[in-house]
């Protein structure tokens, strides 16, 4: 790559993430996005002389590579932030991607767990915390795990705002987390009190540990100070196991998920449900539209005059 075309990216890169609050993952995928596109731009006269041709021209070999449409549209989203910042800079006088159409995907349907799957659950993860004869790390393990489980479930938290929870979270009687999520957005979710049980017992297990205080509410020996999200998502597997419900259907997005759904299905608003996931765009939530279908699809066989079997 030429240093000018790497000055450029860098100067993208840097504006995603001082303007956006872009987080190191997500510039770590789009540096090497657009490094794979300004490598195959090289021969075509480099970023300041593509064309719309040589955008479809970079897509389609993508697609000849059998690239996926998800990633696709994730390199396509890559290249329009870049060229619409190169423009905005007055690095080039126009956008060349601004006639260029993304592939079409369909968004997956999120995997849902019922209201009963979540109470086996915990009720499973919960079980002999308080049996003496039980070892006390195991003890401590499964405490921390209904309680995780009982946050994300009834508070919607996403897995990384869960386990980077301060050590004096829910002591107060304050009903709401404050958390900062994804971009620095920060907001406001609530503490049920099965999740405010959960913590108190986990921290009580937590104090008889004698260990150093940790500012985390979940320490761990780990580069962060806290519980990994590789360590829960074995533990919870580990749960759902003993559940007998299937590992492959249980993840710590899945509980988000069904906090989500579930508020739905019983008649929440998606701009709550909005509020309440720390979402940015209406769009993100409007895949919990598929329970108001199915909610829709059963009024109409149920109620329906003219269904035959509600007919005199």
């Amino acid at each position: 790559m030429k240093a000018r075309e790497a000055s450029l990216i860098t100067g993208f890169l840097d504006a995603l993430a001082s303007e956006r609050g872009a987080s190191a993952n997500t510039l770590a995928a789009y540096a090497h996005d657009l490094e794979d596109y300004v490598a195959f731009l090289g021969p075509r006269g480099g970023l300041l002389k593509t064309a719309a041709e040589d955008v479809r021209a970079y897509l389609a070999a993508c697609g000849a590579q059998g690239l996926k449409a998800s990633s696709l549209a994730r390199r396509l989203s890559a290249i329009r932030q870049l060229h619409k910042f190169l423009y905005a800079e007055g690095f080039r006088r126009d956008d060349p991607t601004l006639a260029i159409e993304g592939p079409r995907r369909a968004r997956p349907l999120p995997k849902v767990l019922t209201v009963k799957d979540v109470d086996r659950l915990i009720a499973t993860a919960s079980e002999g915390l308080d049996a003496a004869e039980r070892p006390f790390r195991e003890r401590l393990a499964a405490a921390r795990t209904a309680c995780l489980i009982e946050l994300i479930y009834g508070s919607g938290l996403r897995v990384s705002e869960a386990l980077s929870l301060p050590a004096a979270s829910a002591r107060s009687k304050d009903p709401f987390l404050h958390l900062k999520g994804k971009g620095g957005r920060e907001r406001l979710a609530p503490v049920s009190d099965c999740a405010r049980s959960a913590i108190g017992a986990y921290r009580a297990l937590l104090a008889e540990t004698g260990a150093a205080a940790s500012p985390w509410l979940f320490p761990a020996m780990s580069a962060s100070g806290h519980m990994s999200r590789q360590a829960f998502a074995r533990d919870l597997k580990t749960a759902a196991a003993a559940a007998g419900l299937p590992a492959a259907r249980v993840s710590p997005h899945v509980l988000r998920h069904a906090f989500a759904s579930h508020l739905v299905q019983n008649g929440a608003d998606l701009r709550v449900v909005q509020d309440l996931l720390g979402h940015a765009d209406i769009s993100t939530t409007q895949i919990y539209t598929h329970v108001l279908d199915e909610r829709a699809k059963a009024m109409v066989r149920d109620l329906h005059p003219l269904n035959d079997e509600n007919a005199d």
